[in-house]
C-alpha cells in the first residue's frame, strides 16, 4: 500500500512540474518578440506597464511602413532596334536615241556613253543596310550600296568599268553610311558623327529628330530618278558631323539640320586634293510642316571653299540656295524645286582669258498620285537647268571648277512620265519614258559648237524594299 501510494506522489509530482515548466517556457517566448502586443501574452495586465503597449504598437506601424516599395512599372515605349535592311532598283531599258558616244552632251545623267538602240536589264542601285540601337542614347547605322552606270561601249569593245565595278567590269559595294547617332544630346536634337545622308535632298531618318520632308523622300521615285540638285551634283552624303533637331520635340513640326563635312562623300582623297584636306563642306537647312501636315517647305544653303585650280585662276569656291515645297493632297502630291548655285571662278573665257564667276540654275516641278488606291499610281516631272546664266554665246569657255560634271555650255531640259504597280506592299513595277533635251548655248559660229540633241529611253523600271 505504502509502495503504491509513493508511486502515485511521484506520477503526480513529475506532472506538475511538466505542467508549470510548459506554461513558463510559453511565456518567456511570447515576451522575447517585440513585435507581438503584450496582450496576447498569458501573463496579468497588473504585470505589465501601460508605455510597452504603445512601444509595441508603434514598432508595428514602423515595421509597415518600411516595406520594400513597389516596383515601378517598366517603360515598354522604346523597343532595341536591330535590322537588316536593303533595296533594289533597276530597268529592262531601250535606248531609242542617244547623242554619240564622244559627245560631251548629257554627261551628268546615267546613260552617258550609251549608244543608240542598246537594251539591258540594269541594275541602278542596289542597298543592303544595318542599323543597331547600342542602348537607348546611342544607335549605330551601316549602308553598303552598289550604284552602277549603264553598260556602256559598243559590242564589248569599250571599258564599262567606273568609280562602282570592279577591274573586271563586275559590280561592287561601297560603304556609303557609317555613323554613330546620340539621340537627343539635348531634347530635341540629335547629334550624328561618320558618314551619313546630307540635308541636301536625301536625309529621312524616321523616328529620329531628323527631318522626313525633304525633297527626295517627298517625291519618292528615286527609283525612277534622281531629284535635280541630285542630278545636278550636289554631295548626298558626306563624311562630318551634324546636329538634326527640331523645333517642337513633341509635334516635330518644325526642325534644323547644320552640318559640316570633307566635300569627298566616300571617296578617300589626299590632303592636297582641291575638295577636301583643309577645306570643308558647310550644309544648313530648315524645314517645316504646315497646314496639318500636308505643306511642306525646306530652305536650304551650303558652302565650300575649295583650293585654285590653278595659280592664275584664284580662290575658288562654291554655294548653293536652295527652296522646296510640296502639298499632300488625299489623292496627289505636287512639289516644287528651284536653286541657284555659284561656281566662283568657276570658268574662263577664252576670248577675254580671264576667270569668271558662273551661276547655275534649276526648276523642278512634279506631281504624283493615285489612280486605284494601293495598287496603281502615276508620276510625272518636267525639269529645267541653265548652267551658266552670264554665259556668253561669242565666247567660248574654259571649265576651272572641278565639281561634278559641270558643262557651262549645254541647258537641259528633263522630263519623265509612268504608271506605278505595285501588286504587294513594297513591289514596283513601273513603265515610264526618260527624255532628256539638250541646247548648246554657243552661237552655232562659235568654235565647240554641238547640235541641238537629246537622250531617249523607254523602261520597266522595277523597285522593292525588305527588312523595312
Amino acid at each position: 500500500m505504502k509502495t503504491m501510494f509513493t508511486k502515485l506522489f511521484s506520477a503526480a509530482l513529475l506532472a506538475s512540474l511538466i505542467v508549470g515548466y510548459t506554461a513558463k517556457a510559453q511565456t518567456t517566448s511570447l515576451n522575447a518578440d517585440p513585435a507581438v502586443p503584450a496582450a496576447t501574452t498569458t501573463a496579468t495586465p497588473a504585470s505589465i506597464p501601460a508605455e510597452p503597449k504603445t512601444e509595441a504598437k508603434a514598432t508595428a506601424n514602423t515595421k509597415a511602413e518600411v516595406k520594400a516599395p513597389v516596383k515601378a512599372a517598366e517603360d515598354t515605349s522604346w523597343k532595341p532596334q536591330r535590322r537588316i535592311w536593303g533595296y533594289a532598283f533597276g530597268d529592262l531599258y531601250f535606248a531609242q536615241h542617244a547623242p554619240a558616244i564622244t559627245s560631251s552632251q548629257g554627261k551628268e545623267n546615267n546613260y552617258t556613253g550609251v549608244p543608240t538602240g542598246r537594251n539591258a536589264f540594269q541594275f541602278r542601285r542596289v542597298y543592303l543596310g544595318y542599323d543597331y540601337d547600342i542602348t537607348k542614347k546611342f544607335k549605330a547605322e551601316v549602308l553598303l550600296s552598289s550604284e552602277p552606270s549603264a553598260s556602256t561601249g559598243v559590242n564589248g569593245t569599250t571599258s564599262i568599268q567606273n568609280g562602282d565595278n570592279l577591274v573586271d567590269g563586275k559590280m561592287s559595294f561601297f560603304i556609303k553610311n557609317f555613323n554613330l547617332r546620340v539621340r537627343d544630346l539635348w531634347n530635341g536634337t540629335d547629334l550624328v558623327v561618320g558618314e551619313m545622308s546630307t540635308p541636301t535632298f536625301a536625309l529621312n531618318e524616321p523616328g529620329t529628330n531628323a527631318p522626313t520632308s525633304l525633297a527626295e523622300a517627298t517625291w519618292s521615285y528615286r527609283s525612277i530618278e534622281r531629284t535635280i540638285t541630285d542630278y545636278h551634283k550636289d554631295n548626298s552624303y558626306d563624311l562630318g558631323a551634324a546636329l538634326q533637331g527640331t523645333f517642337d520635340p513633341q509635334t516635330k513640326n518644325f526642325g534644323y539640320v547644320a552640318m559640316v563635312g570633307n566635300n569627298s562623300t566616300s571617296s578617300l582623297l589626299s590632303a592636297a586634293n582641291a575638295n577636301t584636306g583643309f577645306y570643308k563642306i558647310f550644309y544648313g537647312t530648315l524645314w517645316g510642316k504646315f497646314l496639318d501636315k500636308k505643306l511642306y517647305v525646306d530652305f536650304y544653303a551650303d558652302y565650300a571653299q575649295t583650293a585654285p585650280n590653278t595659280p592664275t585662276v584664284g580662290a575658288q569656291s562654291h554655294n548653293m540656295f536652295k527652296v522646296f515645297a510640296a502639298y499632300n493632297a488625299k489623292l496627289f502630291t505636287i512639289g516644287a524645286e528651284a536653286y541657284t548655285q555659284k561656281f566662283t571662278n568657276g570658268v574662263t573665257n577664252k576670248t577675254t582669258t580671264l576667270a569668271e564667276d558662273a551661276t547655275a540654275h534649276g526648276l523642278s516641278l512634279w506631281i504624283r498620285g493615285a489612280i486605284v488606291q494601293g495598287k496603281w499610281g502615276y508620276f510625272a516631272r518636267w525639269d529645267t537647268y541653265n548652267p551658266d546664266t552670264q554665259f556668253n554665246s561669242a565666247d567660248p569657255y574654259a571649265v576651272n571648277t572641278n565639281y561634278g560634271s559641270y558643262d557651262p555650255t549645254t541647258k537641259e531640259q528633263f522630263v519623265t512620265a509612268g504608271l506605278d504597280f505595285t501588286p504587294a506592299k513594297n513591289i514596283h513595277f513601273m513603265p515610264n519614258i526618260w527624255f532628256t533635251q539638250y541646247k548648246d548655248k554657243l552661237a552655232p559660229t562659235t568654235a565647240g559648237y554641238l547640235p541641238d540633241n537629246h537622250t531617249m529611253v523607254y523602261r520597266m523600271t522595277f523597285f522593292y524594299t525588305f527588312g523595312k
